[in-house]
Parts: C-alpha cells; sequence; structure tokens
C-alpha cells in the first residue's frame, strides 16, 4: 500500500531536545544584563525565534540601548556554552522511540532549526546525527521561521513534495513555517509557555511519546 507521507520534517529546540530550560537561563541573564525583568510574558514571546529576532524581541521589552548584533552574539556565545555543557540537553520523552521507529521504516528524515550550526551540532551528539539525511541550521538560510523557506528548502533536498511531509513543531512560529509550506504539522507545544489549537492539516499532541510513527505516516493526504 501506498505511504501518504514522504518524509518527517523535525524542529530540534523543544521538539527533540528538552532546551527551553537551558535557553531560559541564558534569557534571562541577557534581559537582567540589559537592565530588564525576567518573566513569562518575555519567554512566551521569545519561544521558537531565531537568535537575531530574539535579541530584537529582548531589546523591545527592555528598552535598552544596543545593537541587535552586540545581544544576539553575547547570547548564542552563553546559550552554546550550556548545550555544550555536560548534562546542558536532554532528549524529549519518546524522541528517541519515534526516530528509530520511523527510521526503521525507512523513511527519510530531515532536521530543522532555527538554532546555530555551532547549536545544531552540538544536540546532534546527543540526538544522533545518522537519523537524518538533511540538517539545516537557522545560519544556513537567508529566510527563517516563521516563513517556509526552511522547510521547502528541507524537501527540495530530500526530493519530496513539501504536502507529503509533516513537519513536527513546538512553537507557533514554527508551526506558521510548516503550514506555509505546505506540509501537515503536528505540534507538541509546552502548554505551560505556548498555546497552539488545532486545526486544518494541524494536529496537537501532548508529546513525542503518544506519536506512533504508523499515525504519522497516515496524516498527508
Amino acid at each position: 500500500m501506498a505511504r501518504n507521507v514522504e518524509a518527517v520534517l523535525f524542529d530540534l529546540d523543544g521538539v527533540l531536545v528538552d532546551s527551553e530550560p537551558v535557553w531560559s537561563i541564558a534569557e534571562r541573564e541577557i534581559t537582567e544584563w540589559l537592565g530588564g525583568t525576567w518573566g513569562p510574558q518575555v519567554k512566551a514571546a521569545l519561544v521558537g525565534n531565531a537568535l537575531d529576532e530574539a535579541s530584537r524581541l529582548l531589546l523591545e521589552f527592555t528598552g535598552a540601548d544596543r545593537p541587535v548584533s552586540e545581544v544576539a552574539a553575547r547570547l548564542g556565545s552563553r546559550i552554546a556554552e550550556l548545550f555544550e555543557a555536560d548534562g546542558g540537553l536532554t532528549v524529549q520523552a519518546g524522541a528517541a522511540e519515534l526516530l528509530a521507529g520511523l527510521r526503521a521504516e525507512g523513511v527519510p528524515l530531515a532536521l530543522v532549526s532555527s538554532s546555530s550550526r555551532r547549536l545544531v551540532e552540538a544536540a546532534l551528539r546527543l540526538v544522533g546525527r545518522e537519523h537524518f539525511q538533511v540538517t539545516i541550521a537557522g545560519d544556513e538560510v537567508t529566510e527563517r521561521k516563521p516563513l517556509p523557506a526552511p522547510y521547502l528548502k528541507a524537501a527540495a533536498h530530500l526530493g519530496v513534495d513539501p504536502a507529503r511531509c509533516v513537519v513536527i513543531e513546538d512553537s507557533p512560529t514554527g508551526v506558521r513555517a510548516g503550514e506555509a509550506a505546505g506540509c501537515v504539522v503536528v505540534a507538541v507545544p509546552d502548554h505551560q509557555l505556548v498555546t497552539i489549537p488545532p486545526g486544518p492539516r494541524r494536529h496537537v499532541v501532548a508529546s513525542l511519546a503518544a506519536v506512533e510513527p504508523a499515525w504519522l505516516l497516515s496524516l498527508a493526504a
């Protein structure tokens, strides 16, 4: 029987690795360095954004007069230190099992992240780069999420139709990117940070541990 799904395209932060606590440490430090006060509103706004956009938002929240490039460099350096530290990252529940199950089915997989290549490489050492035929980092594309370009690039590299791809995301920014690319989206939001409702060609699950490969591969039409 023909398979509906040609490929599965994974976000990284919050989907495969539990990196939001690491990002929160660095974001809080940078917020305080800029003279601002950290809080849930700031965190929710930053989820899923690339480094430069997160830095711009921090400047907006704090009202500090600093170049975005300076803030991004400081934030990126601190996050990289935390990513590369022993015990800095953990794999999300169900991620290893889902990756192994899809790989056993011979499904092409891509990793499509807004994080820099340095952060992606640190996470791949934990998650396992052998699962992915394609990996795309945020500093390797000119148009970033929520624009569809990163996911369209991944589909093109895999030689598959975006409409027959499933994107797995945890943030509204990433969901918009996947949907704009024409993919089916499975959202795995951290409900303490963001709310993502279900919608046309969008499914919401509590955890990757609840996702079976057979169900995932039945989604795209």
